[in-house]
């Protein structure tokens, strides 16, 4: 993407007001797109995304500035813009680099794929969606794929690359009767080039998101109170995700910002949870080759038997705290500087029967798909919306409710937690802060809550 000798200058550059540290980042993406409804193309897109960023410290002072101009005069502007926020005398220049090369290149790139071949796998999720039910009455399709190319030096020695394609499909099925309408969504997606479309069957994603939507548009509302709530797995994680991961995050903890803030060593969850980060799983959503600093990723305990073990670091956040980096800093583009982040943040499996949560809950709610929500990292409180419920009397699922809400502190649900599934698996997402954004895995296996507020309009059933 640069010469060396150029991005040694432009380091250099950044560092002549009196920075301890200078950083340079690049960015060369190809973004494809295709948006789908009813069976009928609405737009196809293709746009390629270049620029750069220039990041000075000076202690746990930052100053960050970028353009989208990658010539060399643009550059050294660049680094003398950001410079200009960090006030002394020179104290060093850029040493001598270490150059690394972590790309992996896709086994089918998408600029060898035709258009068509994405239209056609929309074409094929939309047909098994409409092909579930005559209720259905509306399907939306989207496909992406992403060829991110990164290029990250410092004036420490670092000269990192790394490629991460990925890519994703979203279907949302609408189910329609009698003036009511609902709605099921699915989107899976991989760290990959489209071979993942040898893993993502679309016909199955289709008929998912129609189940959904035609099942609650036949579902009463979810009864209120406090009950027991078994959440399955996969996009269930959104919880650990949001309510919990997001304040040990050291863009939180560092400003202490978060419920979590000096509580490493001590017990803040179930004796049965252990929670992890992990990058470096082959061809996921989130997984990194390195981070957006230079580091690499690796598998992060964050909670282990109960016990809070670490918290996630870029570098801002470890100068600020005293401590080691994570391989967890992360950026949208060129246009953010980095933070420390999640890629792939789920609960790990633990030893019990899946069947037997439900059957020894009493009555309660059954949490089978996630939606969105929001959460206070500051408290921890939380509020998410159930996209697929059913009611469970006595041991037994009963039907299916919608309009459930599960109300809580990411804290205590944590304790309550009394039985973890064997089976893990992950859901794709895209997690907005503030360094904007990324794509990061939730996941869990099936768990149980021993009680939450569930929010509903509902009656007894």
């Amino acid at each position: 993407m640069i010469e060396q000798r150029i991005a040694q200058r432009v380091l250099d550059e950044a560092l002549k007001t009196g920075g301890d540290f200078s950083e340079l980042f690049m960015q060369d993406t190809d973004n494809n797109g295709v948006t789908m409804a009813n069976g009928v193309v609405e737009e196809a897109t293709y746009t390629r995304l270049r620029g750069a960023g220039v990041r000075v410290l000076k202690g746990t002072k930052c100053a960050y500035a970028y353009t989208a101009d990658t010539s060399e005069d643009a550059l050294l502007a660049t680094a003398r813009a950001a410079a200009s926020a960090i006030d002394g005398v020179a104290q060093g220049e850029t040493r001598s680099f270490r150059v690394r090369d972590y790309s992996v290149a896709p086994r089918t790139p998408f600029a060898s794929v035709a258009n068509d071949r994405r239209v056609e796998l929309l074409r094929e999720g939309t047909a098994a969606a409409k092909a579930y039910s005559d209720e259905v009455t509306q399907v939306m399709a989207k496909y992406i794929d992403v060829d991110h190319r990164i290029m990250v030096c410092n004036s420490e020695g670092v000269w990192a690359q790394d490629r991460r394609p990925r890519t994703r499909v979203m279907i949302q099925a609408v189910a329609t009767k009698d003036g009511e309408a609902q709605t099921g969504y699915e989107s899976p997606g991989l760290g990959m080039g489209f071979e993942a479309f040898e893993r993502i069957d679309v016909r199955s994603v289709g008929e998912q998101a129609a189940k959904t939507a035609v099942t609650m548009l036949h579902a009463p509302q979810c009864p209120a109170g406090v009950v027991p709530v078994v959440i399955d797995g996969g996009f269930g994680g959104v919880i650990l995700h949001e309510a919990c991961v997001h304040s040990l995050e050291a863009t939180s903890v560092a400003r202490g910002e978060s419920e979590f803030c000096g509580k490493l060593g001590q017990k803040i969850a179930s004796d049965i949870v252990t929670a992890i980060d992990d990058g470096t799983l082959p061809g996921e959503w989130g997984s990194i080759n390195v981070d957006d600093e230079g580091t690499l990723p690796q598998r992060n305990v964050l909670v282990e038997n109960g016990i809070l073990k670490s918290y996630l670091f870029d570098m801002l956040g470890a100068r600020r705290m005293a401590h080691p980096l994570t391989g967890s800093s992360r950026r949208q583009s060129y246009q953010y500087a980095p933070t420390s982040r999640m890629t792939n943040t789920f609960f790990a499996p633990g030893e019990h029967d899946e069947e037997e949560m439900i059957a020894t809950m009493g009555d309660g709610l059954f949490a089978a798909r996630m939606g969105g929500g929001s959460v206070n990292p500051l408290t921890g409180e939380f509020n998410f919306a159930v996209l697929e419920g059913y009611w469970v009397k006595d041991g037994k699922i009963y039907c299916p409710v919608r309009g459930a809400t599960l109300i809580g502190k990411g804290a205590e649900v944590l304790m309550k937690i009394d039985r973890i599934g064997r089976r893990m698996w992950l859901g794709q997402g895209m997690c907005g802060s503030a360094s904007g954004s990324i794509p990061t895995n939730v996941g869990q296996p099936r768990i149980r809550v021993q009680n939450i507020v569930v929010g509903g309009k509902g009656g007894a059933l």
